[in-house]
């Protein structure tokens, strides 16, 4: 958000307030506001940041932030979280198993770099993150259908024989 131009406009109408008291009061108004540039900028910065702050009380935790990008503030808005029985509880379904009735919440932290190989995985499935995570999930739960099931990793060759 340039703001550049609330700045040029409140230093006009500063100008032109002391229009009234002649040349000097002119000249001494465009050097007040061309000395006041940077303290103008921040407090608008500040009526900003503020808005920002009363608006994320009410998103209900979502948040909107102002950050500078340069001289410019930039606003950043979180969306609220979705609410736990429109996405999860859909995506669980649409995964093919109901193992369970009821559908539980848990938090995994996980790297970023790791986090964007499982995005970038679920992408390639055409499954959200949540469907494919609770699929790797049900999949590293369940035993092998037989003694003979194995699975190739890389250069290797991993399963199990009774």
């Amino acid at each position: 958000m340039d703001i550049t131009g609330y700045i040029d406009r409140l230093r006009a109408d500063l100008v032109a307030a002391a229009a009234s008291g002649g040349e000097a009061m002119v000249d001494a108004a465009e050097r007040l506001a061309t000395t006041l540039d940077a303290a103008v900028r921040m407090a608008l910065l500040e009526a900003l940041s503020d808005a920002a702050a009363e608006i994320s009380t009410e998103l209900d935790g979502g948040a909107v932030e102002v950050r500078l990008k340069g001289r410019d503030p930039q606003f950043v808005v979180t969306p609220p979280p979705t609410p736990f029985a429109e996405t999860d509880a859909a995506d669980t379904e649409s995964a093919g198993e109901h193992d369970d009735a009821v559908t539980v919440r848990i938090t995994l932290r996980l790297p970023e770099s790791l986090k964007q190989r499982v995005e970038e995985a679920a992408n390639r499935s055409r499954q959200s993150l949540n469907t494919w995570l609770v699929e790797a999930a049900r999949s590293a739960s369940r035993e092998p259908a037989s003694p003979w099931e194995w699975r190739v990793g890389g250069k290797r060759l991993s399963g199990w024989a009774r």
